[in-house]
C-alpha cells in the first residue's frame, strides 16, 4: 500500500496542524461559493485512538479548499468504542441536517449511518465488503445514498499468512487472534486463513478474544498449543489496545503480522493491510464531489492501496532474520 501512514500524533501537534490550516487555506478555496459553509457529519467508533486518520481527512479537505471553521463546519460524534451507541449518534447527525456524513471505524459505523437515513449522502472510509454487507448494490454502481472506499479485508488474511510464513519459514502452527463480531472477526474472514494455511503447509489455531479481559488467556492458549507465530485480524478494540497486544506478542516471543500499520508503529513486527490514513484522505474527494452536486450512487467504490511494513528492530529483538526477498517487497522498513 502506500503512501506511508502517519504516526499517531500527540493532541497538541494535531491541534497545531488544524490551526495551521485555518491560517493558510489552499488557493482552491477561492473556487467555493462565497459565503457557502458546508456541513459535514463525522461518525467514528473510536477516533481518539487514531487521531492521525482524522488529521488525514482534514488534510484532504484542505487540499481541496475546505478549511474547518472557515468554509466547512464538522459535527463530530464518537461512540468511544461502544458499538451500541452508533445508531443514536447517527440519528443525531441526521437531525442536524448535515450535507454529508463521513464514517470512520469500518463497516459498523457505515451501517449505522445507512440505517439512520436513506437520503443524506454517506461516505465510508473503510468497509470490508460493501456489497455483501448491504452498503451498496455494486462497487461500480453503488446506487442509493452510500459510497466510499473498501479495504477488501477478507482477501488480505491469506496474504498476511504468506508474508508471515516467508518471515518465519520454520513455523508449523500459526495462531490467529480474532474478535467475534468485529469486522475482522467475521466467520467469512476465517475461511481464507484456513485455505492459505493449507497451501503454505502450516496449521492454524483460531483464538477468540472478545475484549482486553481475554488477552492474557488468549496468549496462554497460544503458548500451550506451541504456536510459532501469530496473525492478528482487524478489530477496532484490538487497534485501541494495540500497545498491549504488541507487548504481549513480545513477551511470548511470537513473530506477529497485523492488518494495520498502527501496530508496527507501536513496535509490532510487520503489517500487511490497508493504509487507513490514505483512505481517510481520499474520502475528502468524495465529500467534495458530493458537495458540488454529484450523487453518491454515481460514485464508484474505490479499492484501497495495501502496504507491507516491517520493523527490523522488533525482528532483531526476536532473534529473527527477515529474508532479503521480503525486505525488497516492503513499502517501508523501520530500522
Amino acid at each position: 500500500m502506500d503512501s506511508t501512514c502517519l504516526p499517531e500524533m500527540p493532541r497538541r501537534t494535531f491541534m497545531v496542524i488544524i490551526a495551521g490550516g485555518l491560517v493558510a487555506a489552499p488557493l482552491a478555496a477561492e473556487t467555493q461559493p462565497a459565503g457557502k459553509v458546508a456541513r459535514i457529519g463525522f461518525l467514528g467508533l473510536n477516533p481518539g485512538a487514531n487521531p492521525h486518520r482524522r488529521g488525514a481527512f482534514l488534510q484532504g479537505l484542505r487540499d481541496l479548499g475546505y478549511v474547518e471553521g472557515r468554509n466547512v463546519v464538522i459535527e463530530y460524534r464518537s461512540a468511544e468504542g461502544k458499538l451500541e451507541r452508533l445508531s443514536a449518534l447517527a440519528a443525531e447527525l441526521v437531525a442536524l441536517k448535515v450535507d454529508v456524513i463521513v464514517t470512520g471505524g469500518g463497516t459498523p459505523t457505515a451501517l449505522a449511518a445507512k440505517e439512520a437515513t436513506r437520503t443524506l449522502p454517506i461516505v465510508f472510509t473503510s468497509a470490508t465488503d460493501p456489497v455483501t454487507d448491504g452498503l451498496v448494490t455494486s462497487l461500480a454502481h453503488p446506487g442509493g445514498n452510500v459510497t466510499g472506499l473498501s479495504n477488501l479485508a477478507p482477501e488480505l488474511v491469506g496474504k498476511c499468512l504468506e508474508q508471515l510464513k516467508e518471515a518465519v519459514p520454520q513455523v508449523s502452527l500459526v495462531a490467529v487472534l480474532w474478535q467475534p463480531g468485529a469486522v475482522g472477526g467475521r466467520t467469512d474472514m476465517l475461511k481464507p486463513a484456513e485455505v492459505a494455511a493449507r497451501a503454505l503447509g502450516v496449521r492454524v489455531q483460531f483464538v477468540e478474544a472478545r475484549g482486553p479481559a481475554d488477552f492474557d488467556r488468549a496468549f496462554s492458549d497460544m503458548t500451550r498449543a506451541r504456536a510459532g507465530a501469530l496473525a492478528v485480524l482487524g478489530s477496532a478494540i484490538f487497534n485501541s489496545e494495540r500497545r498491549r497486544l504488541v507487548d504481549l506478542a513480545a513477551k511470548h516471543r511470537l513473530p506477529t503480522v497485523y492488518t494495520s500499520r498502527d501496530f508496527v508503529d507501536a513496535g509490532g513486527l510487520m503489517t500487511y493491510g490497508a493504509n487507513l490514513a490514505d483512505l481517510f484522505r481520499r474520502a475528502a474527494t468524495y465529500v467534495d464531489k458530493i458537495l458540488k452536486g454529484t450523487k453518491p450512487g454515481d460514485l464508484p467504490v474505490e479499492p484501497t492501496k495495501f502496504e507491507l511494513v516491517i520493523n527490523l528492530k522488533t525482528a532483531k529483538a526476536l532473534g529473527l532474520t527477515i529474508p532479503p526477498s521480503l525486505l525488497q517487497r516492503a513499502d517501508q522498513v523501520i530500522e
